[in-house]
């Protein structure tokens, strides 16, 4: 079997994980959880929720102690999707080929719908301590939930968030600056999603800071190849608008060092990420490729 086949396989299968924790839409509050599955179920490449997998079969994980935490990053993941497209962030009118939900329901129950995710990722999240076994299992869960509340707070996602309004208000941004807004707005996630694979399957803190800096270097790869496709793309192959980046006059990577200088980062960040997973006393080839897959990725 392929790497384009495996892949397939294991996009189906944390489809399959999310959609058993999604609500059902019923009740007085109906649209806003209509609106909550219409951002999460639109497709997408699940590329956390994956990572996380791999991350806790890397480490020798088993069972399903894993799920509740797969389905729960992919939830905090679209929420704040649903959160940038709005009108008062980078107002977005499209996203994976269709309109984005502030423009089916309005800003307003997009707010809610991004608030309703991140309230539900935790809620499923603590339903891994219903599927521990062990205390430490529990131990395991307890301190995943400790990561993925940290990597997409005012420490994570949310500070790199809040740095980057303020880059778009008109503060100076550095280099500096814009390496911790992609550390933090786009890496964060990415490294929930390997620590926390990482320690539910029992890995020590050594590995645990080793997979973090993997993560890292993917996180800041993956963004900058973002910022190449936003200018080298098309809307119909990325399925979201481009030229965004310079209609909103925003400093990236690619204006600060150029395109070549910047597949030249995406290359070494991708290369010494795989040098480290090769230092792990097990070996997960499928992982290996999928970072790589991202280097060359053209949506």
């Amino acid at each position: 079997m392929n790497f384009k086949e495996t892949l397939e396989i294991k996009t189906n299968r944390a489809e399959a994980v999310l959609k058993k924790y999604m609500p059902r839409e019923s009740g007085y509050q109906e649209q806003v959880l209509e609106a909550m599955n219409y951002s999460v179920l639109a497709g997408g490449k699940r590329l956390r929720p994956i990572l996380m997998e791999e991350s806790f079969l890397l480490f020798g994980g088993q069972g399903e102690l894993i799920e509740p935490f797969m389905a729960a990053l992919e939830m905090i993941h679209n929420y704040s999707l649903v959160h940038d497209d709005l009108p008062a962030m980078d107002n977005d009118e499209y996203r994976r080929g269709r309109e984005t939900t502030w423009k089916v329901y309005g800003d307003g129950m997009a707010v809610l719908a991004g608030d309703g995710l991140l309230n539900l990722a935790f809620e499923t999240a603590a339903g891994a301590f219903d599927l521990a076994r062990t205390d430490k299992e529990f131990i395991r869960a307890a301190c995943a939930i400790r990561v993925l509340g940290r990597k997409s707070g005012i420490y994570g996602m949310i500070g790199g968030q809040a740095a980057d309004i303020m880059a778009e208000s008109g503060a100076e941004v550095t280099e500096d600056m814009l390496l911790f807004i992609h550390e933090n707005k786009t890496a964060a996630l990415i490294q929930a999603a390997l620590m926390i694979g990482a320690i539910l399957a029992g890995a020590d803190a050594s590995d645990v800071e080793k997979i973090e800096h993997v993560a890292y270097n993917i996180g800041i790869a993956f963004q900058i190849q973002d910022d190449i496709l936003d200018v080298t793309s098309t809307t119909e192959v990325l399925g979201k608008p481009v030229g965004s980046d310079e209609r909103n006059q925003k400093l990236t990577y690619v204006t600060l060092h150029g395109l070549e200088k910047s597949r030249e980062e995406v290359q070494r960040l991708s290369t010494e990420a795989l040098e480290i997973l090769d230092s792990f006393t097990r070996r997960n080839e499928f992982l290996k490729e999928l970072v790589k897959s991202l280097v060359t990725r053209e949506k």
